[in-house]
């Protein structure tokens, strides 16, 4: 148990930055996919020439922020319990809503096409990404509590930032917007993760150096 815990906030780093990088590197070689435009998701559709080393890096993901879990619980139950169990629940809905299911229930190329499995897809996405968007706000007020108001000042922000690139991006799917540069799904997704990832990546860095 103690070398899971003290191996966490590296698989907690590299799931998080593992996402962004992929997210970014798999679209060249996937002609037609538009970063911007297209969702991260799209990436692993049936018709995907990237489909399966998409899907396998979804499934490590997943394992991978479960695998954090022990670290991050270590670290914030003796400043609150709850708060950080709520943490945890969010963390793992969205390591297997957004990541696992992603890999074993695809969504299709065209929104048009739905089938039982990105039905499936888009509700554990739904849940998985609508409970990890709290995760900055928990880790800010435990930081917070923790006496450390550079990170919960920091996770505040990202907390904001987030909140606004997921408004975008529930927008983005919106008819009314479809013409104008709102539409830009991926890049609101993209900068959506990156703002719900960046205080978790603070936290994992400091503790993996010793700060």
């Amino acid at each position: 148990m103690d070398r899971l815990i003290g191996t966490g906030w590296y698989a907690l780093l590299i799931a998080m930055a593992g996402d962004i990088v992929i997210s970014l590197i798999l679209p060249a070689f996937y002609k037609g996919y538009s970063i911007s435009k297209m969702s991260i998701s799209a990436l692993g559709n049936p018709k995907s020439p990237v489909r399966l080393p998409f899907n396998i890096w979804m499934l490590i993901e997943g394992l991978l922020f479960l695998a954090a879990i022990p670290s991050f619980h270590k670290m914030y139950a003796p400043v609150s319990k709850g708060l950080t169990i709520t943490a945890i629940v969010c963390i793992a809905a969205f390591a297997v809503g957004a990541c696992i299911f992603t890999c074993f229930f695809s969504v299709n190329e065209s929104r048009d096409e739905v089938t039982t499995a990105s039905k499936i897809h888009g509700a554990g996405s739904a849940v998985g990404f609508m409970l990890f968007l709290f995760v900055p706000l928990q880790t800010a007020i435990l930081s917070f509590k923790s006496s450390n108001g550079l990170t919960g000042g920091i996770s505040v922000a990202c907390f904001v930032l987030s909140l606004l690139f997921f408004a975008l991006f529930i927008m983005s799917d919106k008819e009314e917007f479809s013409k104008t540069f709102i539409a830009n799904e991926g890049l609101w997704q993209r900068l959506n993760l990156l703002f719900m990832y960046l205080p978790l990546g603070i936290i994992a860095v400091k503790n993996i150096s010793g700060v």
